[in-house]
């Protein structure tokens, strides 16, 4: 009696690729249903080249594209490179499933094929003369037969193959149907990561854009100062010390506008890469960076959330799943499996009769002896899903430290804001004393000089922690695996 394995190691590979494929590509990721997400812009698409091979390559469009951070955040969530990526991803373990699938279901095939076949009879050993004494009912006497002989045969049969027992594979498509899932989590995790660092970057240019407009305004105070100071010592009445000062100020103004341009340009290159975008495209950035004070959840409601809307979390979780069906589909390895195969079909000598043939088989297999591989199956099988269960547990812990250092990065980002208008106020009204001093002749023009740095600096504080504000509370969100749909709400748009 032959014996065979109940699994085939085809599938244990396949089981083994569905788990990596699912643990692969495995972040720190919010999501929500594919419902839920926003949908992606239609207008000022940007016009496409069609390469060899139909590789699409999209070029920038003519001029600015406007672009508020909803249409940035869709974007990206439509067309950045690691989403594609884990999109093709889910299809590779989606076609993983349907093989294993496969081993549940009958396999039908049929088949028809025609044959010329010529025999020497005298070279197996079958000499004419040795019928010359016989005689053979039908075949007149003396009749001699050829040693050559052609044969032409055609056939058409119909094959069935179907596993009527065998729990493995039952268990490996269940594991195959949690791979599925846990693909299908990982691509909506990174959709979390993507809308993350999209928004944080579109706030990154856009207090970029708020540094160069507050440099051309003392730009532009500096430009006057030095005039008034110029025109001062010209009448007489101001010293070259004064003019000198008011020189230096506005070049080491300008040196700073020309940073913030610079910086700025570059956010909106490293903005385009992460849409998916030419890196040429020109933007204009249609939002200014919001403010509106936000209540924080209690952390435990903030956990509830977390714990069901986490898509890194529910990943592992089906992942855990899998390696559970996984390590059953080893256990009962042990146990035998039972097939049929049969097919029915025609069979003749080509143009002459055709007569009816089958087989029908019932197969029962079952391992006799192949300790050291099953229980070498079975400790691999454990070890992953130990392996994840630790990892979620994990997990849990790391979101609880995330919500609570995003809560507090929150509440103290917003305090910073608050102290930095007030330090722009009140370093605005110190500068027009200054102004008003010099301007009577009581003051030279240093204090103004160091008044305008002051305002510089507190309104470069202003703008960066209204975007530290903002960006913690994206994180929050995205801490909670909402940040996708609920952005909105945090920011306070």
């Amino acid at each position: 009696m032959k014996v065979k394995p109940c699994l085939s190691m085809k599938s244990k590979c396949l089981a083994v690729a569905m788990l990596s494929a699912a643990m692969a590509s495995s972040s720190l990721a919010q999501q929500s249903k594919p419902e839920d997400l926003p949908p992606a812009p239609e207008p000022n698409v940007a016009p496409v080249t069609r390469l060899a091979g139909n590789v699409a390559v999209e070029r920038a469009t003519p001029g600015a594209l406007p672009l508020s951070i909803d249409d940035a955040i869709a974007r990206g969530l439509q067309h950045n490179i690691q989403i594609v990526l884990d999109l093709q991803n889910q299809r590779a373990v989606h076609g993983q499933v349907l093989q294993v699938k496969n081993n549940l279901l009958p396999s039908l095939t049929a088949q028809a094929k025609t044959s010329t076949q010529e025999t020497n009879l005298a070279a197996l050993g079958f000499n004419p003369s040795i019928f010359q004494d016989i005689s053979i009912p039908g075949v007149p006497a003396g009749t001699i037969i050829p040693t050559i002989v052609k044969v032409d045969v055609t056939s058409a049969q119909i094959n069935l193959s179907q596993q009527l027992f065998n729990v493995p594979a039952y268990y490996l498509y269940r594991a195959a149907q949690h791979a599925d899932e846990a693909a299908s989590w990982t691509t909506l995790n990174e959709r979390g990561n993507v809308a993350l660092n999209v928004g944080t970057q579109y706030l990154r240019a856009v207090a970029d854009a708020s540094e160069i407009e507050n440099a051309r305004a003392l730009l532009k105070a500096d430009e006057v100062a030095f005039q008034q100071a110029t025109a001062s010592q010209e009448a007489g009445v101001g010293v070259h010390l004064d003019t000198l000062r008011a020189r230096v100020q506005m070049q080491t103004q300008q040196q700073t506008l020309i940073n913030d341009e610079n910086a700025f340009a570059k956010d909106k290159i490293a903005l385009n890469r992460l849409m998916g975008l030419p890196a040429e495209q020109e933007l204009a950035l249609t939002d200014a960076a919001p403010y509106s004070e936000f209540a924080t959840l209690p952390i435990e409601q903030a956990m509830t959330i977390a714990f069901e809307r986490r898509k890194d979390l529910r990943s592992l979780e089906s992942q855990m799943e899998l390696a559970d069906r996984a390590e059953k589909a080893v256990k009962f390895e042990r146990l035998p499996s039972l097939s049929f195969d049969g097919y029915y079909g025609v069979l003749g000598e080509t143009h002459g009769l055709y007569h009816g043939v089958f087989s029908a088989t019932g197969k029962l297999s079952f391992p006799i002896f192949q300790e050291g591989q099953l229980r070498g199956e079975r400790e691999v099988a454990r070890a992953q899903l130990m392996g994840l269960r630790q990892q979620i547990q994990s997990l849990k812990v790391t979101i609880e430290q995330q919500i609570r250092s995003a809560m507090l990065d929150v509440d103290a980002a917003n305090e910073k804001v608050k102290v930095a208008r007030s330090s722009v106020e009140l370093a605005t009204q110190a500068l027009q004393d200054t102004n008003d001093r010099y301007a009577a002749g009581v003051d030279d023009n240093l204090p103004v000089v160091q008044a305008e740095a002051t305002l510089a600096n507190a309104q470069t504080q202003l703008v960066e922690t209204l975007y530290q504000y903002n960006q913690a509370k994206l994180t929050l969100a995205r801490s909670t695996g909402v940040v996708e749909t609920q952005y909105k709400v945090y920011l306070g748009r």
